[in-house]
């Protein structure tokens, strides 16, 4: 029974820690962005880009340590359980398996936002496999349906084109759930006459373009596409949902 008490009392401060974790991390994010702000209203393109930089290193640094150290520590206490489960009594047995029960979830969180905030497929398979992942994610968590298309040829494209795309999709479809009610979403991924072409089309609420345009979500979306000598233009109007089009012309 100590041990018991002992490794739940461990999981309950490691699910405390991750939390504190993330809320710190979080911060920093919140005070790089605002930071963003600032410098895209001064047009300060190269810092806008060490900015960029700088996220996408605390990202990767944040990914390894939940993997390395907080991931494995739940793994050996999730194993010590199990191992601990077939040799209790039956009193002990339920409370045993609700705590690695516990251990599971976290576990999951865990991979959870490793694949937020950096997700291997990209790095290992490429732009499309990850955003086949997020639009899976998104409907799983939401109950919007996304569809995906795509008109790639199997190209592949360079890391920075790969991660610009997809922090982008993440953009839009986190403006789309938070803001516009929509229920429907189609993504569409085009490589033609050396454009990389993404449309992003919902079925929400729409906006007024013109009220919002200097929000900081569209701001941080024009940064991106700016930093990849992209263009967007977005097509709305209040009730009858929207488009956005991103579209940069890829080197030779």
């Amino acid at each position: 029974m100590p041990v018991l008490i002992t490794g739940t009392l461990v999981i309950v401060i490691l699910i405390v820690f991750l939390f504190f974790f993330v809320i710190i991390y979080q911060r920093k994010m919140i005070k790089n962005q605002v930071e963003l702000r600032k410098l895209h209203d001064e047009k300060q393109t190269g810092l806008l880009n060490a900015v960029f930089e700088a996220q996408e290193v605390e990202r990767k640094r944040l990914a390894e340590d939940l993997h390395d150290s907080v991931g494995q520590v739940l793994s050996a206490i999730k194993l010590n359980l199990h191992r601990l489960e077939k040799n209790c009594d039956e009193l002990t047995r339920p409370l045993l398996s609700d705590t690695r029960n516990l251990a599971d979830e976290c576990i999951g969180e865990i991979r959870n936002i490793i694949q937020n905030v950096l997700p291997p497929v990209l790095t290992d398979y490429g732009l499309m496999e990850a955003l086949e992942g997020l639009c899976l994610k998104i409907e799983q968590s939401t109950g919007v349906k996304v569809h995906l298309k795509r008109k790639l040829n199997g190209v592949r494209f360079k890391p920075e084109i790969d991660l610009a795309f997809y922090r982008i999709a993440q953009e839009l479809f986190s403006n789309a759930i938070k803001h516009s009610a929509a229920t429907v979403i189609h993504l569409t991924i085009t490589h033609e006459n050396g454009w990389l072409i993404m449309e992003f089309k919902d079925n929400g609420k729409g906006f007024d373009i013109d009220n919002v345009k200097h929000g900081y979500g569209l701001k941080n979306l024009e940064s991106r596409v700016k930093l990849i000598n992209g263009e967007i233009k977005i097509y709305t109007k209040p009730q009858s949902g929207s488009i956005t089009i991103i579209r940069v012309m890829l080197p030779e």
